[in-house]
């Protein structure tokens, strides 16, 4: 094989209710996709980023060069087909797969994943009540991309029926919370509400100061949804 860790990060989501592309949603100065890059970066040997056609992959390699950018190879089928073609195109037998709207992404999160799902062909956070969380998990590459091509040819959408016919280590969250107290390594984008919370979460954790190499206005937006599609 190829690198020894692999990471996927699905680039492509619309964002239509927060508004605006996630991948180039400005957090501190730092575009969504950028920050995924560099965290993901700290526990992967390569990092496969997947867009959601031609055009955006473009901008994506512009932005992010040290990655490998690939397009999901079906429209419309979100996660499955961004899972197919990312899994396809890593190098390494184990691959994170993480959404580009998780603004707090911890690297020993990601290493336990990567133990736990030794043995298995996942390991996928589960929360009280049966919620999955499979777009911060980690995959065996061969037999998840074989899994995410045959639900694309039964025009299956849901992200759950990939999984059905591998072995899952199903992961309590509660298992992260001595490296992650308040979970939010599983806190992802949705609304104007949830980027206003995680505004005010990283102003706390980092004195007021925020993160992020280039400094400008918190909460940026770098491109308007209309303008992207």
């Amino acid at each position: 094989m190829g690198a020894l860790r692999s990471s996927v990060i699905l680039a492509g989501g619309a964002g239509r209710r927060i508004g605006y592309q996630k991948a180039f949603l400005e957090f501190f100065g730092v575009t969504m996709i950028e920050r995924t890059v560099e965290v993901v970066g700290q526990v992967a040997d390569e990092v496969v980023v997947v867009a959601r056609d031609d055009d955006q992959a473009e901008r994506l390699r512009d932005v992010v060069p040290e990655a490998r950018v690939v397009a999901d190879p079906v429209r419309g089928f979100g996660p499955v087909a961004g899972l197919a073609a990312g899994m396809g195109a890593a190098g390494s037998e184990l691959a994170l797969a993480v959404g580009c709207d998780l603004p707090f992404l911890n690297p020993r999160v990601m290493e336990l994943l990567f133990d736990l799902a030794e043995g298995h062909d996942a390991a996928v956070p589960i929360r009280e009540g049966g919620l999955i969380e499979p777009l911060h998990a980690v995959y065996r590459t061969g037999p998840m991309a074989r899994a995410c091509s045959e639900a694309l040819v039964a025009g299956e959408r849901r992200i759950r029926a990939p999984l059905g016919g591998l072995l899952v280590r199903n992961v309590p969250v509660e298992l992260f919370r001595p490296l992650d107290p308040e979970l939010l390594s599983l806190y992802n984008l949705n609304t104007e509400e949830d980027l206003a919370e995680a505004l005010r979460i990283e102003e706390v954790r980092c004195g007021g100061g925020g993160r992020g190499r280039r400094r400008r206005r918190p909460g940026r937006r770098s491109q308007p949804l209309q303008e992207s599609l």
